[in-house]
């Protein structure tokens, strides 16, 4: 059985930072591990490693002998002037064998998307998306039912300022129908929206004082 979980904006953070990576060729190291099998699909991967343009790299990064991190790269342009450019990478966050997190980055190497699975159980219940090279957006699974019920908004500076949650369960793959909205200050929930009977309007609203913000605050720092 799934177990549900809470989350922070520290961690949301940190998590999406996880999986980054610059786009540069390989380097060899004795940590790295040449790709010496075909990858398979029982450790969960998610990056297309098919293709004569396509070069993988694997890392072990936690010293057990294991790699735990996969690159793929895609040679662009024709010799002598060809360049690798990161197209995925993947990491194994937990030891088990199954990669639990990949990026994905456009021919500029700049990163797109990422997924991961934040509990280990096999599920993607993470998605974050960026727009030249800064997040966005995030969306998550946060009762592990496999929906998406919670999104994650960000500002130019990489501060969230509005999430939005359907509690109810409305919403369908191809509607998004939340039923509370809360408004951030310097990463801070000043003020919530709630509607109450459905129609996707606020029905309520409610403001959080100084006092509580400070509060709050205190306790995150405790």
């Amino acid at each position: 059985m799934k177990r549900s979980f809470a989350f922070g904006f520290g961690g949301v953070l940190m998590l999406a930072m996880a999986c980054g990576g610059a786009s540069q060729a390989p380097q060899q190291s004795k940590r790295a591990t040449p790709l010496a099998h075909a990858v398979l699909a029982s450790d969960a991967s998610r990056c297309d490693t098919q293709g004569s343009d396509r070069e993988v790299s694997e890392y072990d990064t936690s010293g057990d002998n294991r790699p735990d991190v996969r690159r793929v790269y895609r040679r662009m342009g024709d010799p002598p002037a060809v360049r690798l450019i990161l197209v995925c990478r993947e990491v194994d966050l937990d030891g088990d064998g199954r990669k639990d997190m990949v990026r994905y980055y456009n021919d500029e190497g700049r990163p797109l998307r990422e997924e991961a699975d934040r509990d280990f159980d096999g599920q993607i219940d993470a998605l974050t998306f960026f727009q030249e090279g800064r997040i966005v957006r995030q969306e998550f699974d946060t009762n592990a039912d496999g929906r998406i019920d919670t999104k994650l908004f960000f500002d130019d500076e990489g501060k969230p300022f509005r999430a939005e949650r359907d509690l109810t369960g409305r919403s369908t793959p191809s509607e998004w129908k939340p039923d509370r909205w809360e408004y951030y200050e310097q990463g801070h929930l000043v003020r919530i929206g709630i509607d109450i009977d459905g129609d996707g309007r606020v029905d309520r609203w409610e403001r959080r004082s100084e006092e509580e913000r400070r509060l709050a605050t205190g306790a995150e720092e405790s």
